[in-house]
Formats: C-alpha cells, sequence, structure tokens
C-alpha cells in the first residue's frame, strides 16, 4: 500500500485509519521497486489509501511506481488497486500511460448499500471509472471486486456483475465480508461457499475470463493466476 497509512475517506467496512494524510514520500517509487527485487515478486500488486487531498488523487506516484518496477524488475507484472480519482480522467490516463499490467478498482458492493458503506463515493463514478480505462486502453485487462455478506441480494450482485462486463471488466473477486470493529457495519449473513461457488459460474456464463469467489478471497487473492489464466497473458 502507497501513499501513506492514513485515508480521507472513513467507508463504514474498512479499517485503514481515517486521518489527516501524510506527506508523500518522493523515494517511495524506488522504494517500492527495490522491494520487490529483493522478494522476487513476478507479480506485484500495489494499492493505496484514497487521497482526496491530491489534485490528481495520487496518480502521478502510481504511475512513478508501476515505472520504477518496470525498470527494476523488468519481468515482473504490475497490478494496480486504484482509488476512484473523483472520477478524474485525466488522472486516470496519467495512470494508465504507465502501461500497468493490471488496472484494479473495486466497486465494494451493490449501488444501494453505497450510501451506507462507501461515504465519498459513488457507484457510477466507480463504473465510469472502469469505462474510461476499457475505452482508452483496452490493452490493460481491468478487474473489480465485491464484499459480499453486507445485505445485498443475489440478483442485485448479478447485476452489477453485468454492469461490470458492460464496462469491459474482465476480471473479479468476490469475498466475504468481515466486520473489522464494533463501529463499523455489521455483518448480515455469511455468504456459503457453495454459493460462492454458483456465483463464480454465473460470472464466466457472463464472460469474465477470471473469477475468484470464496469467503476468504481479497483483491489480491490469486491475482497472478488470474492473469495468466487470461488471454492477456504476455509471457
Amino acid at each position: 500500500m502507497i501513499l501513506g497509512n492514513h485515508c480521507t475517506r472513513d467507508c463504514r467496512f474498512c479499517n485503514v485509519d481515517h486521518a489527516s494524510p501524510l506527506d508523500v514520500d518522493p523515494q517511495e517509487a524506488l522504494k517500492i521497486a527495490e522491494a520487490v527485487a529483493e522478494l522476487g515478486l513476478r507479480h506485484a500488486v500495489i494499492t493505496s489509501v484514497t487521497r482526496d487531498d491530491l489534485e490528481d488523487g495520487g496518480a502521478g506516484h502510481f504511475a512513478a511506481v508501476t515505472r520504477a518496477i518496470h525498470v527494476r524488475c523488468p519481468d515482473c507484472r504490475v497490478e494496480l488497486l486504484i482509488p476512484d480519482l473523483q472520477g478524474n480522467e485525466q488522472a486516470l490516463q496519467m495512470i494508465l500511460s504507465a502501461h500497468p499490467d493490471v488496472l484494479g478498482h473495486n466497486l465494494e458492493t451493490v449501488p444501494r448499500l453505497y450510501q451506507a458503506a462507501r461515504s465519498g463515493a459513488g457507484y457510477q463514478r466507480s463504473l465510469e471509472l472502469l469505462a474510461a480505462a476499457h475505452r482508452t486502453a483496452p490493452e490493460i485487462p481491468t478487474k473489480s471486486g465485491l464484499m459480499l455478506g453486507m445485505g445485498e441480494t443475489v440478483d442485485e450482485i448479478l447485476d452489477v456483475m453485468q454492469d461490470l462486463r458492460r464496462v469491459g471488466c474482465v476480471m473479479l473477486t468476490l469475498g466475504q465480508y468481515l466486520q473489522p470493529t464494533r463501529d463499523h457495519l455489521p455483518v448480515e449473513r455469511y455468504v456459503h461457499p457453495a454459493e460462492f461457488a454458483q456465483l463464480r459460474q454465473s460470472g464466466l456464463d457472463l464472460g469474465f475470463d477470471h473469477v475468484e469467489a470464496g469467503p476468504l478471497v481479497r483483491s489480491s487473492y490469486h491475482a497472478a493466476e488470474q492473469f495468466e489464466g487470461g488471454q492477456y497473458d504476455k509471457s
């Protein structure tokens, strides 16, 4: 996770600290690239807190980290999981110009639950971010994820999956929401593994190249395998 550990938003599902953000470390890109090299990674997933305090939402920093890894570790793929950038398409283009191997942005939940779960975010804004990425850089596969168990219905999940396919999203993760603390949204239900399996098959039937679905699945779960299983593998 880059850009510090203080988020400018206070989503009720997330346990990242909501506080005044830290100054951006100008050396972070090089530090991340060196860490990737030392660990010998072949697929690095980079994410961040939301930085609404920055004019570009941190896009320039994402681009710098991506380029630094490409230079230091040319055999390592770079998957980015970015915030919504407040819908700033110029900021998005800045990230895409660095040529990440995967561009991810999580919708997190269904539209009906956005007001309760994702303060400061918007379902259509997040969906349009993915649409814009696919529209302007179709060679970069896009990815998204949902947490289940916050009160959504199966029909709502399927509607979101269809929305994602309409904007060209090809990879999807579905995992169980777990309440970080008593101050966060409660878990409305625990999704049975059989239902996750059914939703995975529904996603594949809709045309996703890869769907990871299960109680412990998160955005980076089997990220390398998701990429390698798709038609976009350049290795």
